[in-house]
């Protein structure tokens, strides 16, 4: 049995972590973001950029804090057409033995996930190419796109397209 190696590899072996936090800033390659493309159904990959820390919080556990950006493009869900987009996302990460997960962890933030710790190493460029496919748009949408005649998406405010919806119901 091979293990697979993610797309966007950075990993960190738990020895390189001490006492202070081990910071690192990590951007992918071209071959990178061509094969996250193909992995995440995108178009195009324009770029990932991400400032990850590290840093212990008592024996057992280990917080990842990363902030990311990217820029991609999608395919528009009703025209297929190329819809470029950019997200600009924050997230922590706890690894841990999974009976850790069980314990209070009280100081944690509520938007902390856990994460079983495996083996001696934190890929830390898979934890933020995980995260960027959770953040993707799930139906992109070209600011123009109309589907049987509808007013173009752009002409709508943040709720105005549910309000659009309910008056149709209503007609």
């Amino acid at each position: 049995m091979t293990d697979i190696i993610p797309e966007f590899s950075r990993p960190v072996p738990l020895a390189r972590l001490g006492s202070a936090p081990f910071r690192q800033q990590i951007e992918a390659t071209p071959g990178e973001r061509e094969k996250l493309s193909r992995r995440f159904d995108l178009l195009a990959l324009v770029r990932l950029t991400a400032a990850v820390e590290l840093r212990r919080q008592g024996d057992e556990l280990i917080v990842l804090d990363a902030a990311y950006e990217a820029e991609f493009v999608q395919s528009c869900v009703a025209t297929l057409e190329p819809v470029a987009d950019a997200i600009s996302e924050r997230f922590l990460l706890v690894y841990g033995p999974a009976e850790a997960e069980q314990q209070e962890t009280g100081w944690l933030p509520d938007e902390a996930a856990f994460e079983q710790l495996n083996g001696d190493v934190i890929d830390i460029g898979e934890a933020v190419a995980q995260e960027l496919s959770l953040s993707l748009p799930v139906l992109p949408r070209h600011p123009e796109a109309r589907i049987d005649g509808e007013t173009p998406v752009e002409s709508f405010g943040t709720f105005a397209s549910l309000a659009h919806l309910k008056q149709r119901r209503e007609d």
